[in-house]
C-alpha cells in the first residue's frame, strides 16, 4: 500500500493543503491529525462572532465526517503526535500508534502566549485561540458588565469593538502608547484609538498586568492589579497579547527552529519530506498568522506534494482589521524596513504609505474612508517574496 500524505492539524493551515491535493491528487491516501473535533470553522471569525450572536457550534461550517468524505481522507480527531522519527518517515501517535508517512505536513498553528499573571483567580483570565476557547469565553460572558483585555494588538481591538455588541465595557491594557502599535505609525494609531473610544472602549496605556484576585465584595469580579499598582474591577479577563508557534514537536525530531519552524521557499523543513505550513512555519524568515498567507502556502505545498514543486509567493497581502468603529485596512511593511511613514489626515480617514528612500512603497495603512483606496495601492507595494 502507498504511504499517506500525513497532515498534523486542522486549521486553516492544514485543510487548506488537504483540499488544494485532492484537486490534484485523488489515489494517494491522506491522513489528517487534529487534536480537537477536527471541524472545518474560520478561526479569524472568532474575534467577531459576537456581535453575529454565533455560538461555538454554529461556527463549524463542516462537521469532520463531511470533510473525511469530501477529501476522502482518513481524519484522526482527538489525536496528537508525539514523535517524528525523520529517518525512518514515521510518527508516533498519543496512543501508542506508529505511522509511516511519504511527506509529513505540521500545520501545527500557534499557543497564545501565558499572561504571565499570579493570584486566585487565574480561572477567570482566557485566551480565544480555537473553537472550544471561544465556547468558554461565550459562557463566562454570562452576566458579565467590563471584561479587561490584556494587548491592544490586532486580536485585542478586535475583541474590544466585538463585546460592544454585547453591551459589555472592555478596558484594554496595553505597555505600548496606541493601538496596534505594531502595525500602524502613530497617526493612524490614534485615530483607531480615538473612534474605539467614542464606541465605548476604555484604555489604560503604558501599563501591564500582574495578578488577578477574586473580589470578596463581588464573588463573579476579579481585581486586576497593574503594574503601576492600580487596580481595576472587572468580570472576566482576556488574554491577547500574542501567538507562540508551535515548534517544540519538530524541534525535538531535530529541525531547525527560529521564531517558527524554518522552511524554504518549497516549505521544505531541515528534514526530509517535512513541511511546515501556517501559524508554525517560519518561511525564508517570515513568520505571517495571516489567512492570505496561509491560502498562499497551501496552494504552493499542495503542488509540491502532487508532484510539481512551487515556491510559494507573497505578494501585498492586506490585511482588514475586523473594527467596524473604525475600518482599517493594513499591508504592513517588512520588519526593519528602511523608509517612513507618509500619512495624509482628514476628518474621513488616514491614508498611511511607507516609503523606501528610493521610492518604492513597501506598505500602506487605510483608515476610514480611505479604505477605498485598498484595491488602488496593493498593486504597487512591492512583493514580499517571488
Amino acid at each position: 500500500m502507498n504511504k499517506p500524505v500525513v497532515i498534523i492539524g486542522s486549521g486553516l493551515a492544514g485543510y487548506t493543503v488537504a483540499r488544494e491535493f485532492r484537486r490534484a491528487d485523488r489515489q494517494t491516501p491522506l491522513v489528517l491529525i487534529s487534536q480537537d473535533h477536527a471541524g472545518f470553522y474560520s478561526k479569524p471569525m472568532l474575534s467577531n462572532a459576537l456581535a453575529g450572536n454565533k455560538t461555538a457550534s454554529s461556527l463549524v461550517m463542516k462537521p469532520a465526517s463531511k470533510m473525511a468524505e469530501e477529501l476522502n481522507a482518513d481524519i484522526r480527531s482527538h489525536a496528537s503526535a508525539t514523535q517524528i522519527n525523520t529517518q525512518d518517515l514515521t510518527l508516533t501517535l498519543s496512543n501508542g500508534e506508529t505511522l509511516a508517512y511519504r511527506d509529513l505536513v505540521l500545520a501545527l498553528g500557534a499557543d497564545a502566549i501565558p499572561a504571565g499573571l499570579t493570584g486566585d483567580a487565574l480561572d477567570r483570565v482566557v485566551s480565544v485561540n480555537d473553537l472550544d476557547d471561544y465556547a468558554r469565553f461565550s459562557d463566562l460572558l454570562a452576566g458579565v458588565n467590563r471584561v479587561a483585555i490584556l494587548g491592544a494588538g490586532l486580536i485585542g481591538c478586535e475583541f474590544a469593538n466585538d463585546l460592544l455588541s454585547r453591551g459589555i465595557t472592555p478596558v484594554v491594557v496595553d505597555p505600548s502608547q496606541g493601538p496596534l502599535s505594531r502595525l500602524l505609525p502613530p497617526a493612524a494609531s490614534h485615530r483607531v484609538r480615538d473612534k474605539l473610544q467614542a464606541a465605548g472602549v476604555q484604555f489604560l496605556w503604558g501599563l501591564t498586568a500582574t495578578s488577578v484576585q477574586h473580589t470578596a465584595e463581588a464573588p463573579t469580579d476579579v481585581t486586576l492589579t497593574l503594574s503601576n499598582g492600580d487596580t481595576l474591577q472587572a468580570g472576566l479577563v482576556l488574554s491577547a497579547i500574542g501567538l507562540r508557534p508551535r515548534v517544540a514537536l519538530a524541534q525535538a525530531a531535530g529541525m531547525e527552529v527560529r521564531r517558527g519552524i524554518v522552511t524554504d521557499a518549497l516549505l521544505t523543513t531541515t528534514a526530509p519530506h517535512v513541511y511546515a505550513v501556517g501559524d508554525c512555519a517560519e518561511v525564508l524568515g517570515h513568520n505571517l498568522p495571516y489567512v492570505m498567507p496561509i491560502m498562499n502556502q497551501g496552494r504552493a505545498l499542495a503542488a509540491t506534494l502532487a508532484g510539481t514543486p512551487t515556491a510559494v509567493i507573497y505578494p501585498a497581502m492586506p490585511v482588514t482589521v475586523k473594527t467596524p468603529a473604525c475600518p482599517t485596512v493594513v499591508c504592513p511593511p517588512p520588519p526593519h524596513s528602511a523608509g517612513q511613514w507618509h500619512e495624509q489626515v482628514t476628518d474621513e480617514g488616514v491614508e498611511a504609505r511607507f516609503i523606501h528612500p528610493d521610492g518604492t512603497l513597501l506598505g500602506f495603512a487605510l483608515l476610514g474612508s480611505a479604505t477605498q483606496q485598498r484595491q488602488a495601492l496593493t498593486p504597487l507595494v512591492k512583493p514580499l517574496l517571488g
